[in-house]
């Protein structure tokens, strides 16, 4: 039995498909039409009972027909109903007054009119639901009645004789009539429903199609695609490149989706992708179209590399206690925080929704807010941490009678949330990127870690270097080269004592507009580095053409050179290409004496971690780091980095 009923089920649905919908209203102006419906509905009941007296019928027969009209109105009044009960009982009523006022009116023709004014009246609903309880009314009014009761239905002989012909006859023209609406409906659909740019559908056709599928309690997926740093396209390429490119998006999206999906631009570089099936069917998609996006995209005879954060979501995350607007809404709000979640989680990827990501999200708003005050209020601070040179050594080691002489300083940012505590950079600066709160945060940096470091060369009577790592966004910014001129100029600073980071993944974006970009910073006569190096975009022909002085070994690597094996080789490797390029070398994260020893048999030159040093507030640095010790930095070589972006507290 529960299969025929899932097969009676499915075809059901598959037939209501079939019929031509009108749009959905939103709730504010269904309620309010459906109040003026039932106001109308009421004073119809009022006047049957005015007109049945001036006919003369008796007040059992006038006060019985009131009653009818008035009856279902018991379904459309409570709030707690659905739209579809509550319009299905405003219309039995105003239908019902039709059947009365014929009733009343001995079957005049003139009365049969009634039913096309109510027809026109229940319009305003835009469904379906209304004109199949007038069309079913009128076949049992005009059939069943007219056979029981011809002088109270028809008023000619005709009719009175063959009642169901003449019925047939009246619901023709009641359906002609309701046909006549639909097809308006269907007009205005096409109207304002497109996007003008692709011709997908646009969000208010997606959000009614979705609340349908999920009024038939059909298993649905949602897609939710949000193309990376579109906006950098736009910022370079011109709006008409964009457009180019949305297109051809356009185009690979839709290779992807079968015949009954839908597929909306929901705005912007915004897509979503209503799939039948479920989860799995809209992760198949969502795949489909990442695997689509490896080719890169011509665009003005270039070739573009284009990458996506795709979320989905089905309707199995729904709250079933809520209505089928609100529930469309959700399932694509899941949908929308599930492609959020991959944006965060390093973007060009596949994210399915769970529970928990709304509260995450809120979490993660409440936090964004309390990051636009941080910096008015002073909640973030500076801490240092010492990098060493292994070329020079003093008597005191803490293993073999030698000790690595510091060289410079690490400047790691860090946010005091007076609720939360200590916040991650992980958590924080991602956020900070996203708003472009990370240009006055980054400034703030700079001036501190030059002041600083201005200040220290000033106590101990000789050149401190610090080095500062640059966001993407910032390094993008046009004002970059002020911010860091006013910077060393505000502070005294030399510019061979400041290095400038960058990570190894600003790299993807423009090999050429990064490297014209850092060739301006260092014509300024800063130091540029390279952080992480090994972690993305190791390329010994990209190397060559940028313009940097040192790179840095990330601390994955550093971490397995006691073991020896590939890491050793690797990190061999990144030694031996950048002393070929005349490069310095920095190896990250250094915990351990075996690591320290292998590096330096390696002849790496600098390095940094917690065997030296913890990072610290800049009044212990200065007070605890031995001044002989310091006294070995060479005037010419800065020290390294200031990271407002990318690591965890250490």
């Amino acid at each position: 039995m529960s299969t025929i009923g899932q097969l009676l089920r499915r075809t059901t649905g598959a037939l209501v498909t079939l019929l031509p919908q009108g749009r959905l209203l939103p709730d504010e102006v269904w309620h309010r039409r459906h109040r003026a419906i039932v106001r109308v509905a009421a004073l119809q009941a009022l006047g049957l009972l005015v007109f049945g007296a001036f006919q003369g019928d008796s007040p059992g027969t006038v006060l019985a027909g009131a009653l009818l009209v008035v009856a279902p109105l018991a379904v459309a009044l409570p709030t707690g109903y659905s739209r579809k009960l509550r319009s299905a009982g405003s219309s039995a009523s105003l239908f019902t007054a039709s059947t009365v006022l014929v009733q009343f009116w001995d079957g005049q023709t003139e009365a049969h009119f009634h039913f096309f004014v109510m027809i026109g009246l229940v319009a305003l609903y835009q469904d379906w639901v209304p004109f199949s309880i007038g069309l079913g009314i009128v076949v049992v009014h005009h059939g069943l009645l007219g056979t029981l009761a011809p002088r109270f239905v028809y008023s000619h002989h005709s009719a009175m004789e063959h009642p169901w012909r003449w019925m047939a006859v009246h619901a023709a023209f009641v359906l002609a009539a309701s046909v006549t609406h639909l097809a308006s409906w269907r007009l205005n659909e096409q109207q304002g429903l497109r996007d003008p740019l692709t011709g997908l559908a646009n969000r208010t056709f997606l959000q009614e199609f979705l609340t349908r599928a999920v009024s038939r309690r059909e298993d649905v997926g949602v897609l939710f695609v949000d193309l990376d740093d579109f906006k950098d396209v736009n910022d370079s390429r011109g709006h008409a490149a964009g457009d180019q490119l949305l297109l051809a998006v356009t185009q690979r999206l839709r290779a992807c989706v079968r015949g009954g999906d839908l597929l909306a631009r929901l705005g912007g570089d915004e897509f979503a992708v209503v799939i039948r099936g479920g989860e799995a069917a809209a992760r198949r998609v969502g795949e489909r179209f990442l695997t689509g996006l490896t080719q890169p995209v011509l665009l003005d005879g270039q070739q573009v590399h284009v990458h996506a954060s795709l979320g989905t979501a089905d309707t199995s995350t729904l709250c079933r206690q809520r209505s089928d607007l609100d529930s469309a809404a959700e399932l694509l709000r899941n949908a929308d925080l599930a492609m959020y979640w991959a944006k965060s989680s390093g973007k060009n990827r596949l994210v399915a929704y769970t529970e928990g990501m709304s509260a995450a999200a809120q979490d993660k708003a409440a936090l964004r807010d309390d990051l636009g005050r941080a910096l008015a209020e002073g909640q973030f601070e500076v801490f240092y941490q010492a990098t060493v040179d292994y070329r020079r050594h003093a008597e005191g080691s803490t293993s073999g009678g030698q000790a690595a002489r510091a060289k410079g300083y690490e400047a790691l940012l860090r946010w005091r949330h007076p609720e939360r505590g200590t916040v991650s950079p992980l958590d924080f600066v991602p956020l900070a990127e996203a708003s472009g709160q990370i240009l006055p945060i980054g400034a703030w940096v700079l001036r501190t870690a030059t002041r600083q470091a201005a200040a220290w060369t000033a106590e101990r009577g000789y050149p401190v270097g610090v080095a500062v790592n640059l966001s993407p966004v910032q390094l993008a910014d046009d004002d970059i080269l002020t911010v860091v001129r006013e910077a060393l100029r505000d502070s005294g600073l030399r510019p061979h004592q400041l290095t400038l980071e960058v990570t190894e993944s600003v790299l993807v974006s423009d090999l050429d507009a990064v490297s014209a970009r850092l060739a301006q910073l260092r014509a300024a006569g800063v130091l540029i580095a390279i952080d992480d190096f090994g972690t993305g975009y190791s390329s010994l022909s990209y190397l060559r053409r940028l313009p940097v002085d040192t790179v840095k070994i990330d601390r994955s690597f550093v971490s397995d050179l006691a073991s020896g094996g590939s890491a050793t080789l690797l990190v061999a490797s990144i030694i031996e290409l950048a002393r070929s390029l005349g490069l310095d070398v920095v190896a990250e994260g250094v915990e351990t004496e075996q690591q320290a020893e292998v590096l330096r048999e390696l002849s790496c030159t600098y390095a940094q971690g917690y065997l030296y040093a913890r990072p610290q507030p800049a009044q212990e640095v200065s007070a605890e780091l031995p001044v002989e010790v310091c006294a070995a930095v060479p005037a010419e070589v800065p020290a390294m980095v200031a990271e407002p972006s990318t690591l965890v507290p250490r």
